[in-house]
Protein backbone atom coordinates (compact mmCIF):
# COMPACT_ATOMS: atom_id res chain seq x y z
CA UNK A 1 0.00 0.00 0.00
CA UNK A 2 2.65 2.77 1.00
CA UNK A 3 4.58 1.65 -2.44
CA UNK A 4 1.35 1.78 -4.52
CA UNK A 5 0.86 5.82 -2.57
CA UNK A 6 4.49 6.30 -3.38
CA UNK A 7 4.03 5.50 -6.79
CA UNK A 8 0.73 7.49 -7.55
CA UNK A 9 2.37 10.34 -6.51
CA UNK A 10 5.15 10.12 -8.89
CA UNK A 11 3.05 9.27 -11.90
CA UNK A 12 0.18 11.84 -11.23
CA UNK A 13 3.52 14.67 -10.55
CA UNK A 14 4.60 13.07 -14.20
CA UNK A 15 1.40 13.26 -16.00
CA UNK A 16 -0.28 16.79 -13.83
CA UNK A 17 0.03 18.80 -16.92
CA UNK A 18 -1.42 16.50 -19.37
CA UNK A 19 -4.27 16.09 -17.17
CA UNK A 20 -4.59 19.56 -16.27
CA UNK A 21 -4.79 20.45 -20.51
CA UNK A 22 -7.70 18.86 -20.73
CA UNK A 23 -9.80 19.73 -17.35
CA UNK A 24 -12.95 20.70 -18.61
CA UNK A 25 -15.70 19.63 -16.70
CA UNK A 26 -17.18 20.73 -13.74
CA UNK A 27 -15.10 23.90 -14.55
CA UNK A 28 -12.88 24.62 -16.94
CA UNK A 29 -9.92 25.84 -14.24
CA UNK A 30 -7.59 23.50 -15.72
CA UNK A 31 -6.02 21.91 -12.18
CA UNK A 32 -7.49 18.99 -11.44
CA UNK A 33 -3.81 16.81 -12.08
CA UNK A 34 -2.51 19.36 -9.99
CA UNK A 35 -4.80 18.49 -7.48
CA UNK A 36 -4.96 15.20 -7.68
CA UNK A 37 -1.33 15.02 -7.44
CA UNK A 38 -1.25 17.41 -3.88
CA UNK A 39 -3.94 14.88 -2.15
CA UNK A 40 -2.05 12.15 -3.30
CA UNK A 41 0.88 13.15 -2.12
CA UNK A 42 -0.29 14.56 1.58
CA UNK A 43 -1.63 10.78 1.24
CA UNK A 44 1.43 9.13 1.34
CA UNK A 45 3.76 11.95 3.34
CA UNK A 46 1.87 10.04 6.29
CA UNK A 47 4.63 7.12 5.89
CA UNK A 48 7.68 9.50 5.97
CA UNK A 49 6.01 11.38 9.16
CA UNK A 50 5.09 8.44 10.79
CA UNK A 51 7.85 5.86 12.60
CA UNK A 52 7.32 2.41 12.35
CA UNK A 53 6.54 2.11 16.45
CA UNK A 54 3.97 4.26 15.50
CA UNK A 55 2.54 2.26 12.70
CA UNK A 56 0.42 -1.06 12.71
CA UNK A 57 2.40 -2.31 9.73
CA UNK A 58 0.50 -5.77 9.72
CA UNK A 59 -2.81 -4.06 9.03
CA UNK A 60 -3.47 -3.11 5.66
CA UNK A 61 -6.71 -0.88 6.36
CA UNK A 62 -5.23 0.73 9.02
CA UNK A 63 -2.10 2.01 7.26
CA UNK A 64 -4.27 3.44 4.55
CA UNK A 65 -6.93 4.52 7.00
CA UNK A 66 -4.13 6.89 7.93
CA UNK A 67 -3.58 7.79 4.85
CA UNK A 68 -7.16 8.58 3.75
CA UNK A 69 -7.43 10.60 6.78
CA UNK A 70 -4.44 12.46 5.86
CA UNK A 71 -5.69 13.36 2.37
CA UNK A 72 -9.05 14.11 3.15
CA UNK A 73 -7.68 16.81 5.31
CA UNK A 74 -5.27 18.15 2.73
CA UNK A 75 -7.40 17.27 -0.45
CA UNK A 76 -7.54 19.99 -3.32
CA UNK A 77 -10.57 20.62 -5.51
CA UNK A 78 -13.11 18.29 -7.05
CA UNK A 79 -11.10 15.43 -7.82
CA UNK A 80 -8.49 15.71 -5.02
CA UNK A 81 -11.65 15.40 -2.12
CA UNK A 82 -13.60 12.68 -4.30
CA UNK A 83 -9.93 10.79 -4.37
CA UNK A 84 -10.03 11.07 -0.27
CA UNK A 85 -13.40 9.91 -0.08
CA UNK A 86 -12.11 6.80 -2.36
CA UNK A 87 -9.13 6.24 -0.45
CA UNK A 88 -10.95 6.48 3.17
CA UNK A 89 -13.68 3.84 2.10
CA UNK A 90 -11.06 1.56 0.38
CA UNK A 91 -9.52 1.55 3.87
CA UNK A 92 -12.91 0.04 5.69
CA UNK A 93 -12.88 -3.46 4.64
CA UNK A 94 -9.20 -4.23 4.49
CA UNK A 95 -9.10 -3.43 8.72
CA UNK A 96 -7.87 -5.92 10.69
CA UNK A 97 -6.38 -8.30 7.39
CA UNK A 98 -3.29 -8.24 6.81
CA UNK A 99 -2.47 -8.87 2.87
CA UNK A 100 -4.99 -8.03 -0.19
CA UNK A 101 -6.28 -10.57 -2.09
CA UNK A 102 -9.21 -10.50 -5.22
CA UNK A 103 -12.30 -11.07 -2.73
CA UNK A 104 -11.08 -8.02 -0.33
CA UNK A 105 -10.40 -5.83 -3.65
CA UNK A 106 -13.76 -6.33 -4.59
CA UNK A 107 -15.49 -5.46 -1.40
CA UNK A 108 -13.25 -2.45 -0.87
CA UNK A 109 -13.35 -0.73 -4.70
CA UNK A 110 -17.31 -1.99 -4.04
CA UNK A 111 -17.52 0.30 -0.83
CA UNK A 112 -15.30 3.30 -2.12
CA UNK A 113 -17.59 3.68 -5.44
CA UNK A 114 -20.56 3.80 -3.46
CA UNK A 115 -18.76 6.37 -0.95
CA UNK A 116 -17.58 8.72 -4.12
CA UNK A 117 -21.23 8.65 -5.04
CA UNK A 118 -23.04 9.40 -2.25
CA UNK A 119 -20.12 12.32 -1.23
CA UNK A 120 -21.70 14.43 -3.98
CA UNK A 121 -25.27 16.12 -3.58
CA UNK A 122 -25.53 15.82 -7.73
CA UNK A 123 -23.36 12.88 -8.84
CA UNK A 124 -23.07 13.35 -12.45
CA UNK A 125 -22.14 9.65 -15.05
CA UNK A 126 -18.95 10.26 -16.98
CA UNK A 127 -16.75 11.94 -14.92
CA UNK A 128 -13.93 9.28 -12.22
CA UNK A 129 -17.41 8.23 -10.46
CA UNK A 130 -18.60 6.31 -13.76
CA UNK A 131 -14.45 5.11 -13.75
CA UNK A 132 -14.83 3.82 -10.43
CA UNK A 133 -18.09 2.16 -10.67
CA UNK A 134 -16.84 0.09 -13.31
CA UNK A 135 -13.74 -0.50 -12.01
CA UNK A 136 -15.59 -2.01 -8.62
CA UNK A 137 -17.90 -3.98 -10.37
CA UNK A 138 -15.15 -5.60 -12.71
CA UNK A 139 -13.52 -6.85 -9.96
CA UNK A 140 -16.35 -8.02 -8.33
CA UNK A 141 -17.62 -9.81 -11.48
CA UNK A 142 -14.35 -11.25 -11.66
CA UNK A 143 -13.95 -12.49 -7.99
CA UNK A 144 -17.30 -14.14 -8.27
CA UNK A 145 -16.22 -15.97 -11.29
CA UNK A 146 -13.68 -17.21 -9.29
CA UNK A 147 -15.25 -18.36 -6.23
CA UNK A 148 -13.95 -16.08 -3.94
CA UNK A 149 -10.65 -17.64 -4.64
CA UNK A 150 -8.25 -15.92 -2.24
CA UNK A 151 -4.81 -16.75 -4.12
CA UNK A 152 -2.26 -14.08 -5.65
CA UNK A 153 -3.21 -15.46 -8.96
CA UNK A 154 -7.06 -14.38 -8.76
CA UNK A 155 -6.04 -11.43 -7.47
CA UNK A 156 -4.08 -10.39 -10.18
CA UNK A 157 -6.72 -11.22 -12.40
CA UNK A 158 -9.04 -8.94 -10.71
CA UNK A 159 -6.45 -5.91 -10.98
CA UNK A 160 -6.13 -6.46 -14.69
CA UNK A 161 -10.25 -6.36 -14.61
CA UNK A 162 -10.65 -3.60 -12.67
CA UNK A 163 -7.64 -1.45 -14.64
CA UNK A 164 -9.06 -2.63 -18.10
CA UNK A 165 -13.01 -1.50 -17.34
CA UNK A 166 -11.55 1.83 -16.14
CA UNK A 167 -9.91 1.94 -18.99
CA UNK A 168 -13.11 1.54 -21.18
CA UNK A 169 -15.10 3.99 -18.94
CA UNK A 170 -12.70 6.48 -19.25
CA UNK A 171 -12.84 6.18 -23.23
CA UNK A 172 -16.82 6.53 -22.44
CA UNK A 173 -16.62 9.66 -20.51
CA UNK A 174 -16.06 12.08 -24.08
CA UNK A 175 -19.65 10.76 -24.91
CA UNK A 176 -21.41 10.86 -21.60
CA UNK A 177 -20.85 14.68 -21.01
CA UNK A 178 -21.79 17.13 -23.36
CA UNK A 179 -18.38 19.62 -22.66
CA UNK A 180 -16.33 17.34 -23.42
CA UNK A 181 -17.89 15.71 -26.05
CA UNK A 182 -18.04 19.23 -27.69
CA UNK A 183 -14.20 19.45 -26.83
CA UNK A 184 -13.13 16.10 -28.11
CA UNK A 185 -11.55 15.24 -25.29
CA UNK A 186 -11.71 12.55 -21.95
CA UNK A 187 -12.72 12.89 -18.47
CA UNK A 188 -9.17 14.59 -16.72
CA UNK A 189 -10.39 12.85 -13.54
CA UNK A 190 -11.30 10.05 -14.97
CA UNK A 191 -7.90 9.16 -16.69
CA UNK A 192 -6.17 9.86 -12.78
CA UNK A 193 -8.29 7.76 -11.18
CA UNK A 194 -7.15 4.97 -14.20
CA UNK A 195 -3.75 5.79 -13.20
CA UNK A 196 -4.41 5.38 -9.99
CA UNK A 197 -5.66 1.95 -10.40
CA UNK A 198 -3.04 1.14 -12.34
CA UNK A 199 -0.16 2.33 -10.28
CA UNK A 200 -2.26 -0.40 -7.51
CA UNK A 201 -1.93 -2.86 -10.01
CA UNK A 202 1.56 -2.04 -10.81
CA UNK A 203 2.60 -1.83 -6.67
CA UNK A 204 0.95 -5.43 -5.98
CA UNK A 205 2.07 -7.68 -9.14
CA UNK A 206 5.66 -5.78 -9.17
CA UNK A 207 4.89 -5.05 -12.34
CA UNK A 208 5.80 -2.23 -14.83
CA UNK A 209 2.88 0.92 -15.01
CA UNK A 210 0.70 0.39 -18.53
CA UNK A 211 1.82 3.14 -20.53
CA UNK A 212 0.13 1.87 -23.74
CA UNK A 213 -3.12 2.65 -21.49
CA UNK A 214 -3.09 6.64 -22.51
CA UNK A 215 -2.67 5.66 -26.34
CA UNK A 216 -5.44 7.38 -28.51
CA UNK A 217 -7.20 9.03 -25.73
CA UNK A 218 -8.65 12.22 -27.10
CA UNK A 219 -6.61 15.20 -25.91
CA UNK A 220 -4.28 13.24 -24.17
CA UNK A 221 -0.89 13.49 -26.77
CA UNK A 222 1.60 15.87 -25.73
CA UNK A 223 1.24 17.90 -28.54
CA UNK A 224 -2.36 18.40 -27.77
CA UNK A 225 -3.31 21.82 -26.79
CA UNK A 226 -4.64 23.02 -23.16
CA UNK A 227 -8.20 22.88 -23.98
CA UNK A 228 -9.11 24.43 -20.77
CA UNK A 229 -6.96 27.40 -21.76
CA UNK A 230 -9.49 28.24 -24.77
CA UNK A 231 -12.89 27.96 -22.28
CA UNK A 232 -14.34 31.15 -20.85
CA UNK A 233 -13.36 31.68 -17.19
CA UNK A 234 -15.89 30.85 -14.29
CA UNK A 235 -16.34 33.74 -12.22
CA UNK A 236 -17.01 31.39 -9.02
CA UNK A 237 -14.81 30.84 -6.30
CA UNK A 238 -14.26 27.28 -4.60
CA UNK A 239 -14.64 27.22 -0.76
CA UNK A 240 -13.55 24.61 1.07
CA UNK A 241 -12.93 23.38 5.35
CA UNK A 242 -13.00 21.18 7.84
CA UNK A 243 -15.44 21.38 10.53
CA UNK A 244 -17.61 19.41 13.40
CA UNK A 245 -21.34 18.77 12.75
CA UNK A 246 -24.03 16.45 14.20
CA UNK A 247 -25.34 14.73 10.86
CA UNK A 248 -28.96 16.37 11.22
CA UNK A 249 -26.49 19.39 10.45
CA UNK A 250 -24.31 18.31 8.19
CA UNK A 251 -27.65 17.35 6.25
CA UNK A 252 -28.50 20.83 7.13
CA UNK A 253 -25.55 22.49 5.74
CA UNK A 254 -25.78 20.39 2.35
CA UNK A 255 -28.80 21.79 1.88
CA UNK A 256 -28.28 25.33 2.19
CA UNK A 257 -24.81 25.18 0.24
CA UNK A 258 -26.96 23.31 -2.53
CA UNK A 259 -29.06 25.98 -2.51
CA UNK A 260 -26.11 28.38 -2.71
CA UNK A 261 -23.80 26.70 -5.59
CA UNK A 262 -23.07 23.78 -7.00
CA UNK A 263 -20.02 21.18 -6.76
CA UNK A 264 -21.38 20.50 -2.86
CA UNK A 265 -19.20 17.39 -1.58
CA UNK A 266 -18.95 16.50 1.72
CA UNK A 267 -17.68 13.33 3.55
CA UNK A 268 -17.19 12.32 7.54
CA UNK A 269 -13.37 12.59 8.18
CA UNK A 270 -12.54 9.69 10.90
CA UNK A 271 -15.33 8.15 13.63
CA UNK A 272 -17.77 10.38 15.70
CA UNK A 273 -16.27 12.92 18.19
CA UNK A 274 -17.91 12.58 21.93
CA UNK A 275 -21.52 13.96 22.41
CA UNK A 276 -22.23 17.10 22.78
CA UNK A 277 -18.85 17.67 21.06
CA UNK A 278 -20.18 19.72 18.16
CA UNK A 279 -20.79 23.57 18.56
CA UNK A 280 -24.11 24.34 19.95
CA UNK A 281 -24.69 20.73 20.36
CA UNK A 282 -25.50 19.33 24.18
CA UNK A 283 -25.76 23.54 25.05
CA UNK A 284 -28.24 23.97 23.02
CA UNK A 285 -30.77 21.43 23.86
CA UNK A 286 -32.80 20.33 26.98
CA UNK A 287 -31.30 17.84 29.45
CA UNK A 288 -31.56 14.34 28.14
CA UNK A 289 -30.94 10.98 30.24
CA UNK A 290 -27.00 10.00 29.66
CA UNK A 291 -28.04 6.83 29.49
CA UNK A 292 -30.48 7.00 26.75
CA UNK A 293 -28.56 5.64 23.76
CA UNK A 294 -31.02 7.31 21.04
CA UNK A 295 -30.11 10.57 22.49
CA UNK A 296 -26.61 9.77 22.30
CA UNK A 297 -26.43 9.08 19.12
CA UNK A 298 -28.02 12.09 17.96
CA UNK A 299 -26.02 14.36 19.93
CA UNK A 300 -22.59 13.18 18.24
CA UNK A 301 -20.97 14.89 16.13
CA UNK A 302 -18.59 13.85 13.17
CA UNK A 303 -15.93 15.84 11.47
CA UNK A 304 -16.75 16.72 7.87
CA UNK A 305 -14.91 17.55 4.66
CA UNK A 306 -16.92 20.41 3.14
CA UNK A 307 -16.28 21.58 -1.03
CA UNK A 308 -18.22 23.76 -2.61
CA UNK A 309 -18.35 25.82 -5.68
CA UNK A 310 -20.52 29.30 -5.22
CA UNK A 311 -20.66 32.28 -6.96
CA UNK A 312 -19.01 34.71 -3.80
CA UNK A 313 -17.21 33.41 -1.08
CA UNK A 314 -19.10 35.53 2.12
CA UNK A 315 -22.00 33.82 1.70
CA UNK A 316 -21.09 30.38 1.88
CA UNK A 317 -18.70 31.12 4.67
CA UNK A 318 -21.37 32.70 6.42
CA UNK A 319 -23.61 29.34 6.50
CA UNK A 320 -21.01 27.47 7.67
CA UNK A 321 -19.98 29.15 10.51
CA UNK A 322 -23.31 29.55 11.58
CA UNK A 323 -23.87 25.74 12.02
CA UNK A 324 -20.43 25.15 13.39
CA UNK A 325 -17.04 26.50 14.00
CA UNK A 326 -15.11 25.42 10.93
CA UNK A 327 -11.12 24.93 10.52
CA UNK A 328 -8.91 25.97 7.47
CA UNK A 329 -11.57 27.49 5.42
CA UNK A 330 -9.64 28.11 2.04
CA UNK A 331 -11.43 30.34 -1.06
CA UNK A 332 -10.11 30.02 -4.58
CA UNK A 333 -11.12 32.03 -7.77
CA UNK A 334 -12.22 29.26 -10.42
CA UNK A 335 -10.42 30.91 -12.89
CA UNK A 336 -7.10 30.95 -11.37
CA UNK A 337 -5.33 27.97 -11.91
CA UNK A 338 -3.53 26.54 -8.89
CA UNK A 339 0.61 26.53 -9.36
CA UNK A 340 1.42 23.29 -7.39
CA UNK A 341 5.22 25.27 -6.31
CA UNK A 342 3.34 27.18 -3.85
CA UNK A 343 2.43 26.62 -0.40
CA UNK A 344 -0.74 26.14 1.20
CA UNK A 345 -2.72 29.50 2.10
CA UNK A 346 -1.14 31.19 -1.44
CA UNK A 347 -3.69 29.93 -4.10
CA UNK A 348 -6.25 31.99 -2.51
CA UNK A 349 -7.94 33.28 0.73
CA UNK A 350 -7.19 31.60 3.96
CA UNK A 351 -10.27 32.50 6.69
Amino acid sequence: MKRWLGKAETTLGNHSDRLNAINIFPVADGDTGTNLYLTVRAAAATFADRSAADEPVNDVGAVLASAGRAAMEQARGNSGTLFAVFLCALAEPLEGHTRLSAPLLAAALNRAQIRAWSALSEPVPGTMLSVLEAAARAAGDCDTAHNGDDSNQALGLALDAAVNAALDAVVQTEDQLAPLHAAHVVDAGGVGMLLILDCLRSAVLGEELQNELLDGLHGYDLQDPHIHAGMPDDDGVEVMCTISLSPLAAATLRQRLDELGDSVIMSQVGSANPSGSAPGGADARDARDDDDDDDDAAEASYRWRVHVHVPEAEPAVAVIRSLGDPTDISVSQLSMPRDPGLPAGQHGHEY
